[in-house]
């Protein structure tokens, strides 16, 4: 059965031969299967009338009255890449021959309605990524009120497009109007427990947009290895990184991987884990990290970073004034999460600091010292900040405007009650942690997830702004990442973008198993979902 057409209340569908009946119109299911459309659309209506598409013919241009035009370099981007992936096997030139065709429909029209288009500015978690896609002979336009919006139809327009049994491309008539239910709908990668290079973190976003994400949580450094490359200290990456010239992000490293996102609509935010997570952090920064005491005596190891000297928040000072010019977005994630008391509580300085403030022996008080102390810090950069829960739950004073992230999955509807209830923004990641595999399709567990699925009101329920798709990194690198992270994460790139009534498992397999085909086509190692093939092995693409 093919999944979209209960979609398509204006069209009567029979089941007929190998395909279905759409008034006087025929289409076969294996042409179906391929205009299977991911994540699915908010408003979908589709007649089985197909237009030709001849790559010859066909063009994608700004309509006359868009605010946009060829000045807006992020769209002329995004057309070549769009063309390239509809028509890219023209490349091969026993194809072209077999391309040169009419063309029904000859061009896409790109309208972006707002007086400010955004093409030199990034995104944002306020920005609209809504459309309006009109696919008619001999023109089909694509409204949006500005390039993030614009974006997300390409996508869907190009996924729109598939070819028959004769090799000619097709589009059929189709009304779509669409948005996300959730603003922040992000994937995390771990850099620092293996080292991810450039190509590799660029392809994910590349298979980002393609699933309709739109932030990058870059968890860029931990306990092993600190391969950002900092301009202020470069001692962090010199004897923090795996390898202080193979295994570092240089500042043009950052600077590329933060314009790739941008052109696709991509927000950046980097995490910068303290004061536990932070061992490598003090390979390059002299007395950041608290001595461990075994008895009266340093055992010469170190713990969290050390919350009693000044000299901490003087680092901390100079380094988030650093990241938050490097860094456009508005946020920047400050951890804060599985913080080892235990080396705190072996140190007599610390002891008796505790013993100062009144803290007795409740050493959360001193993790809330700290963390209170690097929140006004950040908040002098004029940012906004992410925290792991830990943080609220240890009762930290927070800006009314601080991000909080659920992530322990144990108590998770309790959790996302509490935060909504104190009245904190909150984006879920606890159900979606990728790193865990297992044998079997792994990625329904996630589809079925329901973030809202929470005691509270309808203004909690609102303050959860989205989820991220964890991959953590300690069984991770470059040859196993993407094939372990889709299309598994796209399995939540739907959750977070369709309507809550899209639920259905089985008409998702359907139309997955078919994006998985197209990620692979793209160039994207996805993993397969179960046994079958993808039309595109026998092509030697």
């Amino acid at each position: 059965m093919y999944a979209l057409l209960k979609f398509a209340p204006l069209f009567l569908a029979v089941a007929v031969c190998n395909g279905w009946l759409f008034g006087d119109f025929v289409v076969k299911q294996k042409e179906v299967d391929e205009i299977a459309l991911w994540p699915l659309p908010q408003k979908f209506q589709s007649s089985a009338v197909a237009f030709k598409l001849s790559p010859a013919r066909f063009q994608i241009v700004h309509s006359k009255q868009s605010s946009a035009g060829p000045s807006c370099s992020l769209l002329e981007n995004a057309f070549r890449r769009y063309f390239e992936y509809m028509f890219g096997d023209l490349k091969k030139p026993e194809k072209s021959r077999k391309k040169v065709y009419d063309s029904d429909l000859v061009e896409l029209q790109v309208w972006v309605t707002s007086a400010d288009p955004e093409c030199d500015g990034f995104p944002s978690l306020q920005t609209d990524e809504s459309y309006a896609l009109s696919i008619d002979e001999p023109s089909a336009v694509l409204k949006a009120a500005n390039v993030w919006g614009a974006l997300r139809g390409l996508e869907t327009f190009s996924q729109l497009v598939y070819e028959d049994d004769y090799g000619v491309n097709n589009i059929n008539k189709t009304e779509i109007s669409d948005f996300p239910r959730f603003a922040h709908r992000g994937i995390l990668l771990d850099s620092s427990r293996h080292f991810l290079p450039l190509k590799v973190i660029l392809a994910n976003l590349e298979a980002m947009a393609m699933n309709k994400f739109n932030v990058f949580h870059w968890h860029i450094v931990d306990d092993q290895s600190f391969p950002y490359m900092s301009r202020t200290f470069p001692e962090l990456s010199q004897k923090g990184a795996y390898h202080p010239f193979t295994h570092v992000y240089t500042p043009s490293d950052v600077k590329m991987v933060i314009e790739f996102a941008r052109m696709r609509g991509i927000r950046v935010i980097p995490e910068f884990d303290t004061p536990g997570h932070t061992e490598s952090w003090g390979n390059g920064i002299k007395d950041l990290l608290t001595p461990c005491y075994r008895g009266s005596s340093p055992s010469g190891t170190f713990g969290p970073v050390n919350p009693i000297l000044n000299s901490s928040y003087d680092f901390m000072t100079q380094f988030f004034k650093e990241i938050s010019t490097v860094f456009p977005d508005a946020y920047i994630h400050l951890g804060g999460d599985e913080v080892d008391f235990s080396c705190w509580a072996s140190n007599p300085d610390i002891q008796k600091f505790m013993a100062q403030q009144g803290f007795g022996t409740d050493y959360r008080k001193l993790e809330s010292f700290y963390i209170q102390r690097l929140l006004d810090i950040v908040a002098a950069t004029n940012k906004g900040y992410m925290v792991w829960q830990e943080v609220f739950d240890n009762g930290v004073k927070l800006k009314d405007d601080t991000v909080v992230e659920v992530w322990m999955g144990n108590k998770m509807e309790e959790e996302l009650q509490n935060v909504t209830r104190a009245g904190f923004t909150t984006i879920l990641s606890a159900p979606w942690y990728l790193d865990y595999i297992s044998y079997g399709q792994d990625w329904q567990r996630y589809y079925k997830v329901e973030p809202l699925n929470f005691p509270g009101t309808d203004a909690q329920k609102k303050l959860v702004i989205g989820g991220e798709a964890c991959l953590w990194g300690e069984y991770v690198d470059a040859t196993n990442l993407t094939p372990r992270l889709w299309p598994r994460a796209s399995a939540v790139a739907e959750r977070l973008w369709s309507d809550k009534s899209v639920t259905d498992v089985g008409n998702a397999y359907n139309r997955l198993v078919q994006h998985r085909c197209r990620m692979v086509k793209r160039g994207i190692p996805a993993e397969p979902l179960f046994v079958g093939h993808c039309r595109q092995e026998y092509r030697g693409q």
